[in-house]
């Protein structure tokens, strides 16, 4: 039952490969969308989604984690049963919780819209993502479930399936609702998003029921009381959902606040909510595309970590942390040195637009971002919730501080000096926090200075091989391809030879030894 190397790598290849799959249907979504409404309506779509990220903290997001965690530890033990009840108290919390805000939700929409949000054109498209509620958060549950049980094939699959529903809709439905103005054009999207979470709750449950047939071996009697599980299940969530619906809510805050500071700049209406749309709508997505794999393995690592603390496995439990670590650094420079040499020429080739200066200035704060992905993954593996929301707190206060006092002076490039100001803050108060709860030693040379190093010395050869040769011998998309994979190729290089990470210990991970 022991969790093992050969587990972890192949749960986080599995949730990688499905996170790179979904990632690549959102872009195809993303542009398609772009395309067809442009800055003003991806803005306005962007206004909805931290609505539904408060409906996800609210329903499911505190209990999918800790159930995750849960289960990994009962499943260590064999107690089959005690996963099984585990699973059926968070499913009840839940659908309590979702209807609840289903009700919410659609009988407030107009003054939430109207109202707080300011913008009347998405009332109908919060009536509409009301109804998702139900199937995202039973959806979730089943999916912890089964992360918890090291099984990443079942969440992986339902992602690709939701992702698919939520084009396959907006493709179906483009044609009658995008000329009828922005309002049916973000109510598109938002049904996009019922039928996905519908759909993959489908199959989870399927799923469910397929394993539950086949499940042998193991204590079926659970040992674990209601009453048991529910405390169990309650004293862990509540941190968690406290944290994320605090983040989701100071999100929605800083989001509403967003567009009607940039008109305090001086930006026109449908101005500030495009440049709003450019960078939450267009470019981070951009920006966070190379962390799939990072998102991946945080996910893994909650499980993997609660199980090697429960069994007292400290020797395997800093290992993790180490490599995990390792591992981050090189994804978060090499994705920074992309978007850092490159910036222009991936905000036309993706979108038709002008998006340099954002991309630039995003994929300088891109190590802080992939950082903290990975490193909350590690904290909530070992039971640090509570600094994890204190965290979060400080970064949405910074955050919401900048935009409100400084945005109406300095435009866009305050709100970007926000984010990148929170970001250093808080990857510094995690990792001292990560040191002193675990034996890792920081080794800020091999995690931040080498990798710096080698994105420095790829960028800078491969920039001016760009310019000078490759841009003279064929047309700008084709240049742009063989020039990433080429600064990717000397990256890489760079890495094994400055001993970030060594050959040997590739093929350690790769042997799948527990």
């Amino acid at each position: 039952m022991a969790f093992s190397k050969r587990t972890l790598i192949l749960g986080a290849l599995t949730l990688t490969a499905a996170n790179i799959i979904t990632r690549l249907i959102g872009f195809a979504y993303r542009i398609f969308m772009a395309n067809a409404i442009g800055a003003e309506g991806m803005g306005l779509f962007q206004l909805i989604m931290p609505i539904y990220s408060l409906a996800w903290a609210i329903c499911c997001s505190g209990i999918t984690t800790t159930l995750s965690r849960l289960v990994a530890a009962e499943q260590a033990k064999g107690e089959i049963g005690n996963t099984r009840r585990l699973l059926f108290i968070s499913l009840a919390i839940t659908t309590v919780l979702s209807l609840v805000l289903t009700a919410v939700l659609f009988f407030t929409a107009e003054p939430i819209g109207a109202g707080i949000l300011n913008e009347e054109r998405i009332v109908m498209s919060l009536q509409i993502l009301s109804f998702s509620f139900i199937f995202m958060a039973l959806g979730s549950c089943i999916r912890g479930y089964f992360l918890g049980l090291q099984k990443a094939v079942v969440p992986a699959a339902s992602q690709i399936i939701e992702q698919i529903a939520r084009i396959g809709v907006v493709l179906l439905l483009a044609s009658a609702f995008i000329p009828r103005g922005l309002e049916y054009a973000a109510a598109m999207a938002v049904l996009g998003i019922v039928v996905g979470e519908a759909l993959s709750f489908v199959y989870v449950v399927v799923a469910y029921k397929w394993r539950r047939k086949k499940e042998v071996g193991g204590k079926f009697a659970p040992t674990l009381t209601q009453k048991q599980a529910l405390i169990a299940i309650v004293a862990m969530a509540t941190p968690l959902t406290l944290n994320r619906i605090t983040s989701a809510f100071l999100s929605t805050v800083e989001n509403v606040m967003i567009p009607a500071r940039l008109q305090a700049f001086g930006m026109a209406a449908e101005e500030a909510l495009a440049t709003f749309g450019q960078i939450t709508g267009m470019a981070m997505p951009l920006i966070f595309f190379p962390s799939a794999i990072l998102v991946a393995l945080s996910v893994s690592l909650v499980p993997s970590i609660s199980e090697s603390v429960a069994l007292g496995n400290t020797r395997r439990v800093n290992a993790t942390i180490s490599k995990s670590i390792v591992f981050t650094s090189i994804v978060a420079f090499g994705a920074a040195l992309i978007f850092v040499v490159f910036p222009n020429e991936i905000g036309q080739i993706v979108y038709r637009q002008d998006l340099g200066q954002i991309l630039l200035i995003l994929g300088l704060m891109c190590p802080f971002w992939y950082f903290n992905i990975t490193l909350n993954g590690l904290l909530n593996g070992l039971g640090e919730q509570i600094f994890i929301f204190r965290n979060s707190l400080l970064a949405s206060g910074i955050n919401i501080a900048f935009v409100y006092f400084f945005v109406p002076i300095y435009g866009v490039s305050a709100f970007l000096a926000g984010w990148l100001i929170s970001l250093v803050i808080i990857t510094f108060f995690t990792i001292r926090r990560l040191r002193k709860i675990s034996d890792v030693k920081p080794e800020f040379i091999r995690w931040f200075v080498k990798p710096a190093l080698a994105a420095i010395a790829a960028g800078l050869t491969i920039n001016w091989l760009h310019d000078g040769v490759i841009m003279n011998i064929m047309p700008q998309i084709p240049a742009v391809i063989v020039s990433l994979a080429l600064m990717m190729g000397a990256y890489a290089t760079a890495v094994f030879l400055l001993r970030i990470i060594k050959i040997n210990e590739v093929k350690q991970m790769l042997k799948f030894k527990s």
